[in-house]
């Protein structure tokens, strides 16, 4: 369904994209929050995202992956952008704002459910290298030049760990 949503969108389909925002754009809110944590620039991301997504629907390849996977790859660099903008801001662990730890007992719940054992094993399977970096990516929501900046690596071989390491995953849970 949201394949043909996309290709009626790159035909410049407005009834569409309404469609696809109503579709998705639950989860990629979501996606937004996690790596903004703030509700405002989440929207914004979101905004962005699919203003990109309306212009940009005709290079949505369903050889390279799943429509919702593009999406949220687009809502991710939007969300990124307007991190970077406004500079990375950090965790003051004032529960009241919203920046308490997670508790540890939710991570532990992810890894004893099979889905969260599989994704475990998979990365553990990877390299260190490669692991760190889609960590720090995807789960803190770092960019690849704060990355690099973190781990002392030059921006093109931080950008070649992930790359090589999402694709080792994905083979991985396929």
């Amino acid at each position: 369904m949201s394949e043909s949503l996309l290709a009626r969108v790159a035909r410049g389909d407005r009834a569409a994209l309404r469609a696809l925002y109503e579709a998705h754009s639950v989860r990629l809110f979501g996606i937004a929050m996690a790596i903004l944590r703030d509700r405002d620039a989440a929207a914004d991301a979101l905004h962005d995202a699919f203003l990109n997504i309306a212009r940009r629907a005709d290079q949505f390849d369903p050889a390279r992956g799943a429509p919702e996977h593009w999406l949220g790859g687009v809502v991710r660099h939007a969300a990124l952008d307007i991190a970077r903008r406004r500079g990375r801001e950090l965790p003051s662990e004032d529960a009241l704002l919203g920046d308490a730890p997670v508790p540890p007992e939710q991570f532990e719940t992810l890894a004893a459910s099979a889905e969260g054992a599989r994704l475990r094993a998979c990365l553990d399977g990877l390299e260190p290298k490669n692991r760190d970096g889609i960590l720090l990516a995807f789960v803190h929501g770092l960019s690849h030049p704060q990355i690099s900046a973190r781990l002392g690596t030059p921006l093109g071989t931080v950008k070649a760990w992930i790359r090589r390491g999402l694709l080792a995953l994905r083979e991985c849970l396929a």
